[in-house]
Protein backbone atom coordinates (compact mmCIF):
# COMPACT_ATOMS: atom_id res chain seq x y z
CA UNK A 1 0.00 0.00 0.00
CA UNK A 2 0.99 3.67 -0.81
CA UNK A 3 0.53 4.56 2.91
CA UNK A 4 3.40 2.45 4.06
CA UNK A 5 6.05 4.30 2.62
CA UNK A 6 7.43 6.87 4.54
CA UNK A 7 5.60 10.05 3.40
CA UNK A 8 7.88 11.74 1.59
CA UNK A 9 8.26 8.96 -0.84
CA UNK A 10 4.79 8.76 -1.00
CA UNK A 11 3.74 9.38 -4.80
CA UNK A 12 0.87 11.90 -3.84
CA UNK A 13 2.66 13.72 -1.54
CA UNK A 14 6.30 13.95 -3.69
CA UNK A 15 3.54 15.29 -6.05
CA UNK A 16 2.24 17.97 -4.18
CA UNK A 17 5.65 19.28 -2.94
CA UNK A 18 7.72 18.70 -5.85
CA UNK A 19 5.60 18.69 -8.67
CA UNK A 20 4.53 15.98 -11.30
CA UNK A 21 7.24 16.07 -12.91
CA UNK A 22 9.49 14.82 -10.42
CA UNK A 23 7.21 11.21 -10.08
CA UNK A 24 8.44 8.43 -12.26
CA UNK A 25 5.84 6.55 -14.57
CA UNK A 26 5.30 3.75 -12.13
CA UNK A 27 4.33 6.87 -9.61
CA UNK A 28 2.04 8.54 -11.73
CA UNK A 29 0.22 5.05 -12.39
CA UNK A 30 -0.01 4.10 -8.70
CA UNK A 31 -1.70 7.48 -8.36
CA UNK A 32 -4.50 6.73 -10.51
CA UNK A 33 -4.81 2.43 -8.81
CA UNK A 34 -4.29 3.67 -5.28
CA UNK A 35 -4.22 -0.49 -4.48
CA UNK A 36 -2.20 -2.90 -5.84
CA UNK A 37 -2.74 -6.86 -5.51
CA UNK A 38 -2.18 -9.33 -1.99
CA UNK A 39 1.74 -9.50 -1.81
CA UNK A 40 2.43 -7.04 -4.26
CA UNK A 41 1.97 -3.32 -3.55
CA UNK A 42 0.37 -0.79 -5.66
CA UNK A 43 3.78 0.79 -6.81
CA UNK A 44 4.97 -2.96 -7.79
CA UNK A 45 1.37 -3.13 -9.44
CA UNK A 46 1.82 0.27 -11.50
CA UNK A 47 5.54 -1.39 -12.92
CA UNK A 48 4.24 -4.48 -13.53
CA UNK A 49 1.53 -3.00 -16.06
CA UNK A 50 4.30 -0.70 -17.41
CA UNK A 51 6.25 -3.94 -18.08
CA UNK A 52 4.00 -5.45 -19.49
CA UNK A 53 2.92 -3.00 -22.01
CA UNK A 54 6.31 -1.72 -22.45
CA UNK A 55 5.54 1.70 -21.13
CA UNK A 56 3.00 4.02 -20.84
CA UNK A 57 2.22 4.89 -24.41
CA UNK A 58 1.71 1.01 -24.55
CA UNK A 59 -0.63 1.05 -21.49
CA UNK A 60 -3.05 3.90 -22.91
CA UNK A 61 -3.24 1.53 -26.13
CA UNK A 62 -4.47 -0.83 -24.56
CA UNK A 63 -7.81 -1.74 -25.46
CA UNK A 64 -10.84 -2.53 -23.03
CA UNK A 65 -10.63 -6.05 -23.12
CA UNK A 66 -6.74 -6.47 -22.47
CA UNK A 67 -7.32 -4.41 -19.74
CA UNK A 68 -10.47 -6.64 -18.32
CA UNK A 69 -7.95 -9.52 -18.99
CA UNK A 70 -5.83 -8.12 -15.90
CA UNK A 71 -6.21 -9.66 -12.48
CA UNK A 72 -6.09 -6.51 -10.64
CA UNK A 73 -7.68 -4.17 -13.15
CA UNK A 74 -11.86 -3.58 -11.85
CA UNK A 75 -14.20 -2.38 -13.59
CA UNK A 76 -13.35 1.18 -11.53
CA UNK A 77 -9.32 1.03 -12.04
CA UNK A 78 -10.74 0.52 -15.67
CA UNK A 79 -12.61 3.29 -15.94
CA UNK A 80 -10.38 5.78 -14.98
CA UNK A 81 -7.46 4.32 -17.29
CA UNK A 82 -9.54 4.91 -20.57
CA UNK A 83 -10.55 8.14 -18.84
CA UNK A 84 -7.37 9.45 -18.81
CA UNK A 85 -6.35 7.98 -22.25
CA UNK A 86 -9.61 10.05 -23.79
CA UNK A 87 -8.33 13.11 -22.04
CA UNK A 88 -5.16 12.72 -23.40
CA UNK A 89 -6.23 11.92 -26.76
CA UNK A 90 -9.02 15.03 -26.82
CA UNK A 91 -6.04 17.62 -25.15
CA UNK A 92 -3.98 16.50 -28.25
CA UNK A 93 -6.94 17.00 -30.46
CA UNK A 94 -7.47 20.52 -29.15
CA UNK A 95 -3.94 21.83 -29.90
CA UNK A 96 -4.10 20.45 -33.57
CA UNK A 97 -8.04 21.90 -34.03
CA UNK A 98 -6.60 25.63 -32.90
CA UNK A 99 -4.29 26.45 -35.12
CA UNK A 100 -2.56 24.78 -38.08
CA UNK A 101 -0.78 21.55 -37.89
CA UNK A 102 2.00 22.73 -39.60
CA UNK A 103 2.91 25.51 -37.39
CA UNK A 104 2.78 22.50 -34.51
CA UNK A 105 4.92 19.55 -35.87
CA UNK A 106 5.25 17.82 -32.13
CA UNK A 107 2.00 17.67 -31.45
CA UNK A 108 0.80 15.98 -34.78
CA UNK A 109 3.79 13.56 -33.97
CA UNK A 110 2.06 12.84 -30.64
CA UNK A 111 -1.42 12.12 -31.76
CA UNK A 112 -0.02 9.97 -33.92
CA UNK A 113 2.19 8.35 -31.77
CA UNK A 114 -0.50 7.46 -29.16
CA UNK A 115 -2.90 7.09 -31.77
CA UNK A 116 -0.35 4.44 -33.77
CA UNK A 117 2.86 3.67 -32.56
CA UNK A 118 2.19 0.38 -30.51
CA UNK A 119 -0.36 -1.39 -33.06
CA UNK A 120 0.54 -4.95 -33.55
CA UNK A 121 -0.84 -4.66 -37.06
CA UNK A 122 -0.09 -2.01 -39.99
CA UNK A 123 -3.13 0.79 -39.54
CA UNK A 124 -3.19 3.48 -41.96
CA UNK A 125 -4.90 6.76 -40.54
CA UNK A 126 -5.28 9.94 -42.11
CA UNK A 127 -5.95 13.82 -40.79
CA UNK A 128 -8.58 15.93 -42.44
CA UNK A 129 -7.79 19.61 -42.51
CA UNK A 130 -9.75 22.57 -43.34
CA UNK A 131 -7.91 25.30 -45.42
CA UNK A 132 -6.28 26.87 -42.78
CA UNK A 133 -4.79 23.27 -42.20
CA UNK A 134 -6.33 22.71 -38.87
CA UNK A 135 -7.50 19.34 -37.73
CA UNK A 136 -11.39 18.47 -38.68
CA UNK A 137 -10.66 14.91 -37.41
CA UNK A 138 -8.66 11.69 -37.57
CA UNK A 139 -9.39 8.64 -38.52
CA UNK A 140 -8.35 5.00 -39.01
CA UNK A 141 -9.15 3.63 -42.54
CA UNK A 142 -7.47 0.74 -43.28
CA UNK A 143 -5.42 -1.70 -41.14
CA UNK A 144 -3.72 -4.90 -42.24
CA UNK A 145 -0.57 -4.99 -44.89
CA UNK A 146 -0.95 -1.70 -46.48
CA UNK A 147 0.22 -1.05 -49.98
CA UNK A 148 -1.64 0.16 -53.40
CA UNK A 149 -4.30 -2.56 -53.99
CA UNK A 150 -4.99 -2.40 -50.22
CA UNK A 151 -5.60 1.33 -49.20
CA UNK A 152 -8.19 2.91 -51.46
CA UNK A 153 -7.71 6.55 -52.64
CA UNK A 154 -11.58 6.25 -53.34
CA UNK A 155 -12.05 5.68 -49.47
CA UNK A 156 -9.97 8.54 -48.70
CA UNK A 157 -11.28 11.05 -51.02
CA UNK A 158 -14.83 9.87 -49.83
CA UNK A 159 -14.06 10.72 -46.28
CA UNK A 160 -12.30 13.87 -47.21
CA UNK A 161 -15.04 14.79 -48.98
CA UNK A 162 -17.39 14.04 -46.39
CA UNK A 163 -15.30 16.18 -43.72
CA UNK A 164 -15.30 19.41 -46.45
CA UNK A 165 -11.34 18.75 -46.28
CA UNK A 166 -8.98 20.92 -48.22
CA UNK A 167 -6.06 18.98 -47.41
CA UNK A 168 -5.19 15.48 -45.22
CA UNK A 169 -1.73 14.27 -43.72
CA UNK A 170 -1.49 10.77 -43.59
CA UNK A 171 0.41 7.98 -41.60
CA UNK A 172 0.71 4.31 -40.87
CA UNK A 173 2.58 2.21 -38.65
CA UNK A 174 5.54 0.22 -38.39
CA UNK A 175 5.03 -2.79 -36.25
CA UNK A 176 8.78 -3.65 -36.66
CA UNK A 177 9.87 -0.53 -35.22
CA UNK A 178 12.20 0.80 -38.45
CA UNK A 179 10.99 4.19 -38.69
CA UNK A 180 12.00 4.31 -42.85
CA UNK A 181 9.90 4.97 -45.51
CA UNK A 182 9.86 1.79 -47.69
CA UNK A 183 9.44 1.94 -51.72
CA UNK A 184 5.68 0.64 -51.45
CA UNK A 185 5.09 3.64 -48.95
CA UNK A 186 6.63 5.97 -51.84
CA UNK A 187 4.81 4.52 -54.16
CA UNK A 188 1.72 4.28 -52.39
CA UNK A 189 2.03 8.08 -51.63
CA UNK A 190 2.37 8.99 -55.40
CA UNK A 191 -0.89 6.85 -55.67
CA UNK A 192 -2.40 8.69 -52.95
CA UNK A 193 -1.55 12.38 -53.82
CA UNK A 194 -2.29 12.25 -57.78
CA UNK A 195 -5.75 10.72 -57.21
CA UNK A 196 -6.69 13.12 -54.26
CA UNK A 197 -5.38 16.13 -56.64
CA UNK A 198 -8.09 15.89 -58.99
CA UNK A 199 -10.28 16.38 -56.22
CA UNK A 200 -7.90 19.95 -54.87
CA UNK A 201 -7.22 18.15 -51.92
CA UNK A 202 -3.66 18.22 -50.96
CA UNK A 203 -1.63 15.31 -49.37
CA UNK A 204 0.40 17.36 -47.03
CA UNK A 205 2.87 14.73 -45.43
CA UNK A 206 2.73 11.22 -44.85
CA UNK A 207 4.20 9.70 -41.53
CA UNK A 208 5.96 6.72 -40.61
CA UNK A 209 4.90 6.28 -37.05
CA UNK A 210 7.25 3.68 -34.37
CA UNK A 211 7.19 3.81 -31.07
CA UNK A 212 10.95 5.58 -31.60
CA UNK A 213 9.55 8.23 -33.42
CA UNK A 214 7.98 9.68 -36.75
CA UNK A 215 9.25 10.30 -39.83
CA UNK A 216 7.82 12.77 -42.30
CA UNK A 217 8.20 11.85 -45.74
CA UNK A 218 8.05 15.53 -46.53
CA UNK A 219 10.71 16.44 -44.95
CA UNK A 220 12.85 13.88 -46.45
CA UNK A 221 11.61 15.59 -50.08
CA UNK A 222 9.67 12.09 -50.88
CA UNK A 223 6.47 13.56 -51.18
Amino acid sequence: MVRELPPQARPREKLLARGPQALADAELLALLLRTGLAGQPVLQFAQALLDRWGGLSGLLQATPAQLASVKGLGPAKRAELLAVTEMVRRALGERLRERPVLDAPAAVMDVLRLHLADRVHEVFAVLFLDSQHRLIALEELFRGTLDQTSVYPREVALRALHHGAAAIILAHNHPSGVAEPSRADEALTRHLKAALGLLDIRVLDHFIVTRAGCTSMAERGLL
